[in-house]
């Protein structure tokens, strides 16, 4: 892109998010856990960043949540973590149960700036 880095998606995720999967769709709906197993997607994300140089958690809010992190996304940062990489979250923190367990992998804080992210 512009600001010289590289993204990177599952491409089925993009196809589910851009409507070309259906298929997938229904299954999630149907038993979402057993989806994520019978795609590897825990495995692929976990591959990805482990040849990556940073993530960037795209922190929306959800719901009620102002600033939302799932569980796998926190997985995901732990997983960022532990290998040294740079952790960057569009917006902060959000106030939620496993709060510190956010802020102790020292992500960050690009307050909706990505011209913030640095190498």
């Amino acid at each position: 892109n512009e600001m010289g880095y590289e993204g990177i998606i599952c491409q089925v995720m993009e196809d589910l998010a851009l409507g070309r999967n259906p298929e997938l769709l229904k299954k999630i709906e149907e038993n979402h856990a057993q989806a994520k197993k019978d795609g590897g997607f825990i495995k692929w994300y976990y591959n990805s960043i482990v040849d990556s140089d940073a993530i960037l958690v795209l922190n929306y809010d959800k719901g009620d949540i102002k600033n939302y992190i799932g569980g796998n996304t926190l997985m995901e940062m732990a997983f960022a973590h532990v290998h040294d990489k740079k952790i960057f979250l569009l917006n902060p923190a959000p106030e939620i149960s496993y709060r510190d367990e956010i802020i102790a992998m020292d992500p960050i804080i690009l307050n909706g700036d990505l011209s913030k992210i640095s190498f």
